[in-house]
């Protein structure tokens, strides 16, 4: 069963529409910049300031930053975060592979990914690979939780979280369109349009509406020809009543994605890559992935007192996805399949079956020598959470207490097949079409209780903030035979449950105004999949470190070590594939340990003095060690010695930003460094097949103000069109991509 997503009508008009909608002119932009009141109680913090003198690691990118490159790649916009590990894949940051301080970076699944405060991974307890990631092009902000503060979300406390801010219904009518065109058939509207206005009766009503469309034609190319891009359309609509009083207000969203990319896991071999690229295989011809998702969410908040705040919280997300690529290629005695990632790894012993993903012209290959698997999944999450927050003293000590409990729903639905391909003069040909749910016909279902409390206990210039976590998950898992699609007859059924307490104690100092000293202390948690055999993945997790700022200057220098007790790996297509997807494998203890530096100074006053000059610093040591020996059959694993490095960790990254603004112009650039890396584990030199390339890349971007509200935008990103090799798996060497431009226009209203 394949689901055909392709672009509609609707949403297209809709988003033209919203793009050619005169809006209200303002005598001054009215964009908001900040979490909406709505969901404060949700977030840890909600502007830089607030990060700057919290307790622990937590860092803000605000709308500003994110408009300064208008990155449509979140990779890109995290390489502004200390602490975060990025492993790179299709170039466009479709399906980020994210980890917090070595938390494993596949599928981002390690990390708790959230938009406005919610969970938004497709099934974040049954299956939270990310297959959906939010449209960084459309977000406001991003917050970036570590250490102790990690425990205010879950169910992975092991890294940190991660939550993105979409555009909040803005005070004072207001707008923003942009239209953007560049390289490789790139091409980029996005826009939105609201505001607040009186409704009488002491009340307010407020609206938005936002599209985004992003597309690109793609910068690799495969041999006969054909799409290796991308097209995405993503629509959100707010609406809010709220009394003037600030006492009460609702809020309901919806949103809505549609992507239909041209994806594929397969790489090529090392020698090939250094020949050419950007190039793809013929028997990558037919992967594409359909997706679709779409978010519910109501949010009311009450302020009963000054000091008093309850906010509530229902949602629902719903995700469809159909990947359908290239799964394996047939051995050379015709008894079975040879994963796709050995084949490339070792082309000298599998030369038949590279002959066969080649397909060049003229060749024909065996009658059943392609499998190409029809990754079809249905996703659904549901829940309902509630905050309350109130301040209040005992003697001379102020607290903020806060009390959450969550319940929530989710479930991953797999009913996928396998269809057998020919290639024949670089054109695949069916020539065996597989019955739906034949390949792998199960469900995974997850039942959560989470509670949370957190006091912050100040005295004097002294802040202490214990919280506790508890968590409560049912899983379950539903396997059917491939024969009986209307499932009738489960033919297994494992259920298993997990309780567990996540403490954390974050402490600060602020021995001088601005300055402070943080410590702090939490457990680490991730939960297993239904039906896997690995323990839950635990971890203590330390950190402390300095927090300065003042006038036009910030510095922080945070250094940590997480003690894992055991680290779990899941095997899934993008890990390589050569093993049976969903199954968990016990890495043992591990230790992590790494320093995390930011640092800005601002030049100058474009008020006083006609131009200023921003700078900034983000740098990241990472240290990463098994602390004991085992051997697995987890391809990024394999026999591992104790104190071998963890695969797809760089041991330093470091981003220089900086920039010149005048009143009507202004001019940025970013360069990001990041050393060279292994893909599997190991100690000593790395292999040149499991190397991958250290690299320094150098984006810039311009604004110009033309007249009134509109100016000219531009960004160039990899300036120097740096080549390089960012991994090995899913399978095979994979590019980053190229020199990429983009130009248009803006208009704020």
């Amino acid at each position: 069963m394949k689901i055909d997503l392709r672009t509609s009508a609707a949403p297209c008009a809709l988003l033209a529409a919203l793009l050619a909608a005169p809006l209200p002119a303002l005598a001054e932009t009215a964009e908001d910049t900040g979490t909406p009141r709505v969901n404060e109680a949700i977030v840890v913090t909600a502007s830089k300031q607030d990060a700057r003198t919290i307790g622990g690691a937590v860092q803000v990118l605000d709308a500003e930053d994110l408009a300064e490159f208008a990155y449509s790649d979140p990779i890109r916009v995290l390489r502004q975060v200390p602490g975060v590990n990025l492993q790179e894949e299709d170039g466009f940051g479709l399906r980020p592979n994210i980890g917090i301080r070595g938390s494993g970076t596949d599928r981002s699944a390690r990390v708790a990914l959230m938009e406005d405060g919610i969970l938004i991974a497709p099934a974040p307890y049954a299956a939270p690979s990310a297959y959906y990631f939010p449209s960084i092009a459309r977000m406001a902000g991003v917050e970036v939780s570590k250490g102790p503060a990690a425990i205010k979300y879950g169910p992975m406390t092991v890294g940190g979280a991660i939550n993105f801010s979409s555009t909040p219904i803005p005070e004072a009518p207001a707008g923003f369109v942009e239209a953007l065109a560049g390289t490789d058939k790139a091409r980029r509207a996005h826009g939105w349009a609201g505001g607040w206005t009186a409704l009488g009766d002491g009340l307010e009503v407020g609206g938005l509406i936002e599209g985004l469309y992003d597309h690109s034609g793609g910068f690799k190319r495969i041999d006969r020809g054909g799409d290796t891009g991308y097209e995405i359309t993503d629509i959100v609509a707010k609406l809010g009543l709220r009394s003037t009083d600030g006492r009460h207000e609702l809020q309901f969203k919806f949103q809505t994605y549609d992507e239909t990319s041209a994806e594929t896991y397969l790489g090529l071999t090392l020698d090939d890559f250094r020949d050419a690229p950007y190039r793809r295989y013929n028997a990558s011809q037919r992967d594409r992935m359909d997706a679709e998702h779409q978010t519910y969410q109501l949010s009311y908040r009450f302020d009963p007192t000054d000091d008093m705040h309850l906010t509530l919280v229902a949602y629902r997300n719903d995700t469809r996805r159909s990947w359908y690529k290239l799964n394996d290629v047939r051995n050379t005695a015709d008894t079975g399949w040879t994963a796709i990632s050995n084949v490339l790894a070792d082309p000298a012993d599998y030369a038949l079956q590279l002959a066969d993903l080649a397909g060049a012209e003229g060749y024909t290959s065996r009658a059943n020598a392609l499998r190409v698997r029809d990754n079809n999944r249905r996703y659904q999450a549901t829940g309902l959470q509630a905050v309350i927050d109130f301040s209040f003293a005992t003697g001379s000590l102020g607290h903020e207490l806060e009390l959450s409990a969550r319940y929530h729903e989710d479930e991953e639905d797999r009913f996928q097949h396998d269809d057998i391909y020919q290639i024949a003069d670089g054109q695949m040909i069916l020539t065996s079409a597989g019955a739906p749910g034949s390949q792998s016909n199960r469900l995974g279902e997850a039942k959560a209780w989470a509670f949370y409390i957190r006091d912050t206990i100040t005295a004097g210039s002294l802040t202490l903030t214990p919280g506790l976590r508890y968590e409560t998950i049912d899983l379950r898992r539903t396997d059917w035979a491939g024969s009986d699609p209307e499932r009738t007859a489960p033919t297994a059924i494992s259920n298993s449950s997990v309780d567990v307490w996540i403490p954390g104690l974050a402490a600060t100092w602020e021995f001088s105004p601005g300055m402070r000293l943080v410590a702090g202390a939490h457990r680490g948690f991730a939960s297993p999949a239904p039906g896997s055999a690995a323990h839950a993945e635990t971890s203590w997790n330390y950190e402390a470190g300095v927090k300065l700022g003042r006038d036009n200057w910030h510095a922080e220098i945070i250094g940590y070590f997480n003690d894992y007790a055991n680290l779990v790996g899941t095997c899934t297509n993008s890990t390589g594939g050569d093993c049976t997807i969903g199954d968990q494998f016990d890495g043992g203890k591990i230790h992590v340990k790494g320093v995390e530096v930011t640092g800005g100074y601002r030049f100058g006053d474009v008020e006083n003095q006609g131009f200023a000059v921003p700078l900034s610093v983000v740098y990241t040591l990472t240290s990463a060690e098994f602390r004991s020996a085992f051997n697995s059959s987890y391809e990024p694993w394999g026999t591992v010695r104790k104190g071998d490095r963890l695969p797809y960790l760089p041991r330093h990254q470091l981003t220089l930003n900086a920039g010149v603004e005048l009143e009507s112009a202004r001019l940025s650039a970013s360069l990001n460094l990041v050393s060279k890396a292994r893909a599997v584990a190991g100690s000593g030199a790395i292999p040149a097949n499991q190397k991958v390339d250290a690299r320094a890349l150098v984006d810039i971007a311009g604004e110009v103000d033309l007249f009134g509200p509109v100016s000219l935008f531009g960004t160039v990103t990899n300036l120097f069109d740096k080549t390089y090799n960012v991994a090995f798996s899913p399978a095979g060497a994979r590019p980053g991509a190229p020199r990429m431009a983009m130009a248009g226009v803006r208009a704020r209203f």
